[in-house]
C-alpha cells in the first residue's frame, strides 16, 4: 500500500479536472477550507506543496519549516491558480522522484520519509481540493485505488475498509459523517513511517 509520486500527480489532476469546471466562477466568492475562501484555499494548497519538497530539500536540523512561502499574484485567475498548485504539485512530485530513499524530514506529524510527504501532499490536495470543489458546486472524483493507499498509510488507526475509500478519506479528515462511527474533529494523519514505533 505505498503511497508514490505518481499518486501524487493522479490525486492532483483529479482535483484540477473538477475544479477547472468552476474556473469562470469568481473564487474570492466561494467558501474554501475554514475561514478561507476558495481562491486562498488553492493559494495555501500550492504554498503547502511547495513547502514540502522545501522541508525534503533544506532538511534543517531543527524541528521547523523552511522559512519561506509561497504566494499566488493578487490578479491571479481562477485558471492561474490551477497552474499554481498544478506547479506547487510538480515541484513536490519531482523533489519525491529524486530523494534519496532513506531521507527524513520534519513535520509536526512525525519525522517523515518519501512515502509521508507523498501521502500528505496527496491529502493537502483532495482534501482542500474538496473543500474548493463544495464551495464552487462542483464534484471531485479522485482515483479510489490513491484514496485507499493515502488512507492506509496517514491514517493506519482508521477501519473503513466497508466504505468507499473517497467518502473514508473525507470521514477520516472530518469533512463528512459515516453513520454509526464517531466524529473525527481533531483529526490527524501519521507522517512517520508505519514501523517508526518512535511516533504517536
Amino acid at each position: 500500500m505505498t503511497v508514490t509520486p505518481g499518486d501524487l500527480d493522479a490525486a492532483m489532476t483529479s482535483v484540477v479536472d473538477g475544479l477547472r469546471q468552476a474556473s469562470g466562477r469568481d473564487w474570492s466568492a466561494a467558501p474554501g477550507t475554514g475561514e478561507l475562501n476558495a481562491w486562498r484555499t488553492a493559494e495555501h494548497l500550492g504554498d503547502c506543496l511547495i513547502s514540502y519538497a522545501g522541508l525534503l530539500i533544506a532538511r534543517p536540523s531543527t524541528p521547523r519549516f523552511v522559512c519561506f512561502e509561497s504566494v499566488a499574484d493578487q490578479a491571479a485567475k481562477p485558471s492561474e491558480l490551477l497552474e499554481f498548485i498544478t506547479v506547487g504539485c510538480g515541484i513536490l512530485s519531482a523533489t519525491l522522484r529524486t530523494a534519496a530513499p532513506d531521507v527524513r524530514a520534519f513535520h509536526p506529524s512525525g519525522h517523515a520519509d518519501i512515502e509521508g510527504f507523498a501521502g500528505m501532499g496527496c491529502v493537502e490536495a483532495l482534501v482542500h481540493g474538496e473543500d474548493m470543489a463544495r464551495g464552487l458546486g462542483v464534484t471531485l472524483d479522485p482515483p479510489r485505488d490513491v484514496c485507499s493507499r493515502v488512507l492506509a498509510r496517514m491514517f493506519p488507526e482508521v477501519d473503513a475498509d466497508d466504505v468507499d475509500p473517497w467518502t473514508a478519506l473525507l470521514w477520516a479528515t472530518d469533512r463528512t459523517e459515516l453513520p454509526g462511527r464517531p466524529s473525527r474533529t481533531g483529526w490527524q494523519w501519521r507522517g512517520a513511517p508505519l514501523d517508526d514505533r518512535t511516533a504517536g
